[in-house]
């Protein structure tokens, strides 16, 4: 696995994506190092084939590699869990892959942090102060929204590699979720 961001555009890897197992599978991959198909469906909820299906195409497009064997295992891992999706105005249909990938990416980040709140109340207070929910409006120029847009994907650059080497992880680490959006306001909303 690499630790670089990649810029992806095309619409059939965009689309690939557009799936709600997919995503989960891709989100679990992302926080063990490896796993194999039985071990992927267990922590999705779906059944190994169901999952072998799903991570055959995950394969095909790019997001997930094999591990090396363990035995008779055959493990899963991500390839590169820093990627960038953004349309690209010159390739037909990438917008449209964009937006289905980014409504299940936000209706799950919604969700997990629903969950989060729910349950912070059985939370170690540590881990409640150390969270943060947090808005702002301003107004900005295209170049700027442009430059705080990659300010936030290289704002956790600095836990980079933990994913594939636990050894990086400090004692008592928790797998950590930041979710940010930054856009406009629409010029012209229907």
């Amino acid at each position: 696995m690499t630790d670089e961001r990649e810029r992806i555009t095309d619409p059939a890897r965009i689309r690939a994506l557009a799936h709600p197992v997919r995503l989960r599978l891709l989100d679990y991959l992302g926080g063990v190092s490896e796993a194999t198909a039985t071990e992927c469906g267990e922590a999705v909820g779906e059944s190994p084939a169901n999952a072998s299906f799903h991570l055959r195409i995950l394969e095909k497009y790019g997001y997930i590699e094999r591990a090396p064997r363990r035995g008779r295992e055959k493990p899963w891992r991500v390839r590169n869990a820093d990627f960038d999706l953004r349309p690209d105005p010159e390739v037909a249909g990438s917008m449209a892959a964009v937006q289905a990938v980014a409504a299940f990416g936000l209706e799950t980040e919604f969700l997990r942090a629903m969950d989060w709140f729910a349950h912070a109340d059985r939370e170690p207070d540590e881990w409640v102060q150390a969270s943060t929910f947090t808005r702002s409006s301003f107004w900005a120029t295209s170049e700027e929204l442009a430059q705080l847009s990659r300010d936030l994907q290289q704002i956790t650059d600095r836990f980079a590699g933990r994913h594939a080497d636990p050894s990086k992880r400090p004692p008592g680490a928790r797998y950590t979720r930041m979710f940010a959006v930054a856009n406009p306001d629409p010029e012209n909303p229907q």
